[in-house]
């Protein structure tokens, strides 16, 4: 590699590692947005994330040059079935999380997005008969450990963590099957619920219980901020996922969780022994997974070739 290349190439890791930590940080800090329109009914505040979306991530989609790409997706009817899916799944997803931040369970979103790369190893296991080092085992039992802890001490089945964790995780093994890009994946997906968003806000102003224009402009112009808060960590994350590798990914996907426990922290939530507990093991298994994964990336596994033959003649490493 010459030295223009190699410099080339360093200056795309570090943009790449910034975009992510960025992308991470947005989603780490959406707690704070959701505190903001605390006064908006969950469905309603669902609904504008959905639709201000839209035109926002069309100019986007403009400004990448992905149109093409994206009309392609209609043309094949399998891909838009499993985007419609995946599109229920991000739906429940995004609402049952704001609706947690506005009943006061911020530490139980955190704590779901914390399990949700645990949750990605053991269906890949299960499911996908993938191999497991025995570290990320380490890592899962950890966890267990950790929501058995919140449930029995605590008293509290930890029902949104799990379901939050669930829901993503469906939502990214339904991703991993289409061939599609991030933006124009998302781009249908929001399309696909658009639909019933207009039918929500039909029926809200219907029964004059839609929230939107009691508040101020203020108030409206945040709940017309959800689409671009949406759209944005999104194109920060695709960025990065092109220049920096998996593992410096899978270390950077903790800041949000982090941050977001922060944010229950500053925003005073009731923090228990049986928490401190549960986050305790959870911790130890993020951080057992992480060292998991940095070590994988610095030591990869050697190729596999085929044994030596007169056929396929001697080993490409052999003298």
């Amino acid at each position: 590699m010459t030295k223009a290349a190699n410099i080339q190439s360093q200056d795309d890791t570090k943009a790449g590692l910034i975009s992510g930590l960025t992308a991470y940080m947005i989603w780490g800090l959406f707690p704070i947005y959701f505190v903001a329109v605390k006064q908006i009914p969950t469905l309603e505040i669902l609904g504008h994330r959905i639709i201000w979306s839209i035109p926002f991530g069309f100019l986007i989609l403009l400004f990448r040059k992905q149109l093409a790409e994206t009309v392609a997706i209609f043309r094949n009817p399998k891909t838009l079935a499993l985007l419609g899916l995946a599109a229920i799944a991000l739906a429940a997803n995004w609402g049952v999380y704001i609706w947690a931040i506005q009943q006061d369970q911020i530490f139980q979103g955190s704590l779901g997005y914390y399990i949700n790369p645990l949750l990605y190893v053991l269906v890949g296991v299960v499911f996908f008969k993938e191999s497991i080092s025995r570290l990320q085992i380490l890592a899962v039992v950890f966890a267990f450990i950790g929501v058995a802890i919140l449930t029995l001490q605590g008293g509290v089945f930890p029902w949104i963590s799990l379901f939050l964790a669930a829901s993503f995780t469906t939502y990214g093994v339904l991703r991993k099957q289409i061939a599609v890009g991030a933006m124009p994946g998302l781009f249908v997906e929001t399309l696909t619920l658009l639909l019933p968003a207009l039918m929500l806000f039909a029926y809200l102003a219907q029964t004059n219980t839609m929230a939107w224009g009691d508040f101020g402009w203020k108030m409206d112009a945040l709940l017309v901020f959800a689409g671009p808060l949406t759209v944005l960590p999104l194109l920060a994350f695709a960025f990065a996922a092109r220049r920096i590798s998996l593992s410096a990914l899978g270390v950077l996907q903790y800041v949000g969780p982090t941050l977001q426990f922060a944010c229950g922290i500053y925003f005073g939530e009731s923090f228990t022994a049986a928490h401190a507990w549960c986050f305790g093991f959870i911790w130890l298994g993020v951080g057992v997974f992480a060292f998991d994964a940095i070590r994988k990336s610095r030591h990869p596994a050697p190729p596999v070739y085929p044994t030596r033959s007169p056929q396929t003649g001697p080993r490409p490493d052999s003298r």
